[in-house]
């Protein structure tokens, strides 16, 4: 049964100063969707580099990386990741974005968090000429196949994503975003 939606979420563009909230969050996301079986080193190794506040610093620094944060009564509970004017070999569209990430906190699924998240994430994609926003998602996880199938991304093939030397299948999703609007 989909729990009630969230009266006061905040979505908004990141700071340097959400850096470390980003990181804890995106590492326990991380962990909940890939370390079903528990902790080995490749994760463990994985997480460290990913999501330490120095890494989403220097992320959070980039001119082509934009972060878009969600929270309830002042707690981070998700984040959209974009990578701008980034092509895949299965997306046709030249003009495109990347959605490296979108998290939310698993006590906040059903609350429509990510759902608003990639709205704005393809608003900002937009908003920086991107024409399509592309993403892969991990093939085992069922929960964000079926809800990018939902909010309209197609399922373009399969990639690998490979991290600390193992390899897991990823499907590439992409969708075509309309022309902003002139101001």
């Amino acid at each position: 049964m989909p729990r009630s939606p969230l009266p006061d979420v905040n979505i908004r563009p990141a700071q340097h100063a959400d850096a470390s909230c980003i990181g804890v969050l995106g590492a326990q996301v991380f962990l909940d969707t890939y370390a079903t079986d528990g902790i080995r080193p490749s994760l463990a190794d994985e997480v460290l580099a990913q999501f330490s506040t120095d890494a989403v610093s220097a992320l959070l620094s980039e001119p082509d990386v934009g972060f878009i944060v969600a929270e309830c009564a002042a707690h981070l509970v998700g984040f959209a990741q974009l990578r701008f004017a980034c092509g895949h070999e299965r997306v046709l569209d030249s003009c495109a974005a990347k959605l490296d990430r979108l998290y939310v906190q698993r006590p906040f699924f059903g609350r429509g968090i990510g759902k608003a998240l990639l709205r704005r994430a393809e608003e900002r994609a937009a908003s920086r000429a991107a024409s399509a926003l592309w993403l892969t998602a991990w093939a085992d996880n069922d929960r964000a196949l079926a809800f990018y199938a939902r909010q309209g991304y197609e399922d373009v093939g399969s990639t690998v994503y490979t991290f600390q030397r193992e390899q897991y299948e990823n499907r590439v999703f992409t969708k075509s975003l309309p022309t902003p609007a002139a101001d």
